[in-house]
């Protein structure tokens, strides 16, 4: 398919996104030297038509850096981006097709939002179209946007802002939408809110979608797949439940999750592990004695059960909602948590005794990270 093909007889819905290979290099500044950082380190991916996509990561890893690249607000110094197999270099940006909506809403300040929803129709002078599209646009979203078209930008709160910036990417009927931490400036309840809202505008338009965000609690309630990254690379792709069930590394483990994963040391003797409370787990076979091994378990796989290893309570935090307690315990140097039901009687000082289930006990090479089968 040549670029200028790249607009026949294609659903405006249905754009798959391909990145091969993509590295992206700045100069930084380290005291008095000028330094050579990574922001997107040799990154492949493939999104497919109608995906909503979540990057996920701590601050700094290359998130939003990527998030350019896709939209060709930033060209990569190696790799290709292609939308359906067209590279994005040889796309006109009038036909890429892409809605973006950044942290900041970029809503002009002179302008009413009626006209900053419009933007893009008046760029193509089209502006006889702007009332009915923006009234079509205010009906589907769903965001009260009748009682925001008069007001100018410092008369909406942030969460407002945000949503004119989302019906403005709409306008230009998106077949790419691209999401930079739209939410982060806003308080939990109004992210919350927010979130619902983005979810029902998401399944109502199908439309190839990634959305940038350090909360995992973001990134589950938006997107069918996540794709975590840490320091410029692309780490690992998956639903929540794969990442969260079968972590490839332990940077996964360790970021994906809440409450956190306990974490063991322990190494390898004749195809066991063993730790200071916990012992005599199966482990890969190969694995020289002395192996150093860290065990990763959920705090859902913590067992009170009597007989087990001894530990003294720390700690007990209700959630209510989830109707259980966050229990932390110690025993000798090492602490760990567990879960425990809302009507177990428990409290810091008490005398516990904690098991394993084995069916949720993760290995890690000490040394690369790595996740050991």
């Amino acid at each position: 398919m040549t670029a200028s093909r790249y607009n026949a007889g294609r659903s405006a819905t249905m754009t798959t996104i391909t990145l091969e290979h993509v590295s992206k290099t700045f100069e930084q500044w380290v005291g008095e030297e000028p330094a050579q950082v990574k922001a997107v380190d040799d990154v492949s991916l493939k999104i497919v038509s109608g995906d909503v996509l979540a990057i996920l990561g701590p601050s700094g890893c290359g998130k939003s850096t990527l998030l350019r690249i896709v939209a060709g607000l930033t060209a990569p110094d190696e790799g290709e981006v292609l939308y359906d197999n067209v590279p994005l270099r040889d796309i006109p940006w009038r036909d890429r097709g892409v809605g973006m909506v950044f942290q900041d809403s970029a809503l002009m300040p002179h302008w009413e939002a009626g006209k900053s929803v419009g933007f893009f129709l008046w760029l193509r002078k089209r502006e006889h179209e702007v009332p009915a599209r923006v009234s079509r646009i205010s009906q589907i979203t769903g965001f009260g946007l009748d009682q925001l078209l008069g007001k100018r930008p410092a008369h909406l709160s942030g969460g407002e802002q945000q949503r004119v910036a989302i019906a403005r990417a709409l306008t230009r009927d998106p077949r790419v939408f691209l999401f930079d931490e739209p939410f982060s400036n806003l308080d939990a309840k109004l992210r919350t809110a927010a979130r619902v809202e983005l979810k029902r505008l998401l399944q109502e338009f199908p439309v190839t979608s990634i959305y940038v965000t350090h909360d995992q609690h973001e990134a589950t309630a938006l997107a069918h797949r996540i794709a975590v990254m840490r320091e410029g690379r692309l780490v690992q792709v998956g639903t929540y439940n794969q990442l969260y069930s079968n972590p490839r590394n332990l940077f996964v483990a360790t970021f994906i999750g809440t409450p956190a994963i306990n974490l063991f040391e322990g190494f390898a003797v004749e195809a066991h592990w063993r730790g200071e409370n916990f012992g005599g787990f199966r482990i890969r076979s190969d694995l020289d004695d002395g192996t150093r091994v860290i065990l990763g378990v959920r705090p859902e796989h913590v067992l009170l059960r009597d007989g087990g290893v001894q530990a003294i309570v720390e700690e007990v935090i209700p959630y209510y909602a989830e109707r259980f307690q966050l229990v932390q315990v110690r025993a000798g140097r090492e602490r760990w948590q567990l879960l425990a039901p809302m009507e177990r009687s428990i409290r810091p000082g008490d005398t516990c005794c904690c098991a394993l289930d084995e069916s949720g006990l993760l290995f890690f090479d000490r040394k690369t990270g790595l996740r050991i089968g």
